[in-house]
């Protein structure tokens, strides 16, 4: 038994450790921004996995929630001179009380009729931000220069420390997500997943847990969003609230594993240094040569392994045993 619970916890042990001391042994901002880049996919690919992976709720309207938080912790310094930390839970907050308020009226929608639901939601609150002077509308918000210190949020000569609380922010949603799919809701939200008719016919309240893992998601997806904003410190309507944001999110979901706990960092893993460093090396050449890798790897993941990276790496387990 201790032996089997050692081969379980070594390899992640392993990977953890490799993460924590990668900052003192890589020189170079840009390989750091990569791995900050990968954590927040992860992270947002979690958040996403509760609504599609567990509950079948494929939602292509993330980026507003992303933006949310993202506006609301920027809005609140710059005008209220709130800390970013509050203002985090504050986005969080918000936009889990938004995604309630879009789930009650949207929450027998199955399938294609909740995403293209998500979509427009998505959609309004893009154009709602693109029109509204008081967060400055199409010119964006730049974050005022404070102090570097963990206090404030902010860092100006090493990337290392939101490489920290990035991955930190990760552990913390892959902690939550196991909790969720170990404890009642994530059996009902499987069970949801798997029919409407027979989980209302077992006594589950499917709409209420529905619009749980709806706000849950929402919460974690703006903790992103407010990082992202304390990261570049510039945010407009165009870079925190657009539809690709929302389709990178489920692809790396969808890639690495979706209903499974480390499907979505998986496919972070992938995707995200491959969009990065494509966009480097290839400059304005290669745009959209990330987005159709996308596509060809979803199409060959659907055709051969449907339930990804993840699915693929369990079945040569069991086989090599």
């Amino acid at each position: 038994m201790e032996k089997t619970a050692f081969r379980r916890i070594a390899p992640g042990a392993a990977v953890l450790a490799a993460l924590l001391v990668f900052p003192h042994f890589v020189k170079g901002s840009f390989p750091m921004h990569v791995m900050i880049m990968t954590f927040m996919f992860a992270m947002l690919g979690v958040a996403w996995n509760l609504l599609g992976g567990y509950a079948a709720m494929f939602s292509f309207g993330q980026a507003a929630f992303f933006g949310i938080g993202a506006y609301t912790s920027t809005i609140l310094l710059m005008y209220y001179n709130v800390n970013p930390w509050i203002g985090l839970f504050a986005g969080g907050a918000l936009a889990a009380l938004t995604g309630a308020a879009i789930g009650i009226p949207c929450s027998n929608l199955r399938g294609h009729y909740f995403a293209i639901a998500s979509i427009a939601f998505a959609e309004i609150v893009r154009i709602q931000f693109n029109n509204w002077k008081f967060v400055a509308a199409a010119e964006g918000l730049s974050l005022p220069l404070l102090p570097a210190s963990l206090r404030n949020f902010m860092f100006h000569t090493t990337k290392a420390p939101y490489y920290y609380i990035m991955l930190a922010f990760l552990a913390l949603s892959l902690l939550l997500c196991r909790y969720v799919s170990t404890n009642r809701m994530g059996f009902y939200l499987r069970a949801v997943k798997e029919s409407h008719e027979v989980a209302k016919g077992m006594g589950i309240s499917f709409v209420r847990y529905r619009l749980y893992a709806i706000m849950i998601s929402a919460f974690l997806t703006a903790m992103a969003g407010t990082f992202y904003a304390q990261y570049i410190l510039y945010i407009d309507p165009e870079s925190v609230l657009i539809l690709p944001i929302s389709v990178q999110i489920v692809l790396v979901a969808m890639l690495g594993g979706a209903g499974t706990i480390l499907g979505p960092v998986i496919g972070a893993a992938i995707l995200v240094p491959l969009s990065e460093y494509t966009r480097v090396w290839l400059g304005y050449k290669g745009t959209g040569l990330d987005m159709m890798i996308y596509g060809a790897l979803i199409m060959l993941i659907s055709a051969y392994q449907p339930k990804g990276v993840w699915g693929m790496l369990t079945s040569i387990g069991k086989r090599a045993k």
